[in-house]
């Protein structure tokens, strides 16, 4: 796996204090999807004492997350469906050719860096940007071709 086929880009970056006899310290936890467009996506969350060792972290435990998802024909996923985490849930809905991606800032991360280019997303319930992340990816981890479905059936008779 080359490191030149995938891009990555910060969700967020979160910024944490402990209080000390001195002052207070700070810490930082950065969540970072990688894709290659064209079916590949993992998301991280790395933390660190710096910002720049918490997003190497955080791509790091991305690249490790990796998951295969289907793409059909417009760019768009095979059927809807619901992912959850927490009390956040997602509804990702296929589109016809020219919607474009409608989402939120971290679902739309994470979908284009997938590959999608048309798809409606919904976010239900918290809006915790962690939660939504990994509520998108577990709706991903959910999708099936027709063909998959197909074997399935036949290999439960």
């Amino acid at each position: 796996m080359a490191d030149t086929d995938f891009e990555d880009k910060v969700i967020f970056i979160r910024r944490t204090a402990k209080t000390y006899k001195g002052g207070r310290r700070f810490r930082f936890g950065a969540m970072v999807v990688i894709g290659d467009r064209n079916g590949r996506v993992g998301l991280g969350l790395g933390k660190a004492k710096e910002v720049p060792v918490a997003v190497q972290k955080g791509q790091y435990v991305a690249r490790r997350n990796l998951i295969e998802v289907p793409i059909e024909d417009p760019g768009t996923i095979p059927h809807e469906v619901h992912g959850a985490h927490g009390t956040s849930r997602v509804m990702l809905k296929p589109a016809g050719a020219g919607t474009g991606v409608i989402a939120g800032s971290v679902p739309r991360a994470i979908v284009e860096l997938a590959g999608y280019r048309n798809l409606l997303t919904k976010e239900l319930g918290s809006r915790n940007q962690t939660n939504v992340a990994y509520a998108v990816i577990d709706g991903l981890k959910q999708l099936r071709t027709f063909e998959e479905s197909v074997r399935a059936r036949e290999a439960a008779e």
